[in-house]
């Protein structure tokens, strides 16, 4: 068994983290798992829902409990933006586009682990457009 690598984009905000919250509260309004009416905080709360995460996960935003600091050690199931230097090593101009992030994506899914996750601001015309979020699930 391994994980399953997956990549997607969501709405941006200048906030990582009400931007991150606002592509999870997507995804479960989408597809609850078999989880109805319960929040991402809930579910996080709740061990069937750790155990279906660790055990096979969505291969969505839903996987991740937290966004942590880009400078932070990853962890299982929380969701990492990319330092400066990672995206300069793909998009030297620091600013990626839709299309440099798709043609980019076996690079930045080589060095992720099983339950970790990236993410990263794209752009269109040097302006913030959209987030993209890669990873793999946990099992």
């Amino acid at each position: 068994m391994g994980g399953n690598e997956w990549a997607a984009t969501g709405p941006y905000q200048q906030d990582l983290e009400a931007a991150f919250r606002q592509a999870q509260a997507q995804e479960l309004a989408a597809d609850d798992h078999g989880f109805p009416g319960q929040s991402i905080t809930e579910l996080w709360r709740d061990e069937a829902w750790q155990e279906y995460i660790l055990t096979g996960g969505t291969c969505t935003v839903l996987d991740f409990y937290a966004l942590i600091d880009a400078e932070a050690d990853d962890d299982i199931a929380v969701m990492r933006p990319l330092t400066e230097n990672e995206i300069r090593s793909w998009a030297p101009d620091g600013r990626p586009t839709h299309e440099r992030w798709e043609a980019s994506m076996r690079q930045l899914l080589d060095p992720v682990g099983r339950g970790v996750g990236r993410c990263t601001v794209l752009y269109r015309h040097d302006e913030p457009v959209e987030i993209a979020y890669w990873g793999c699930s946990a099992d």
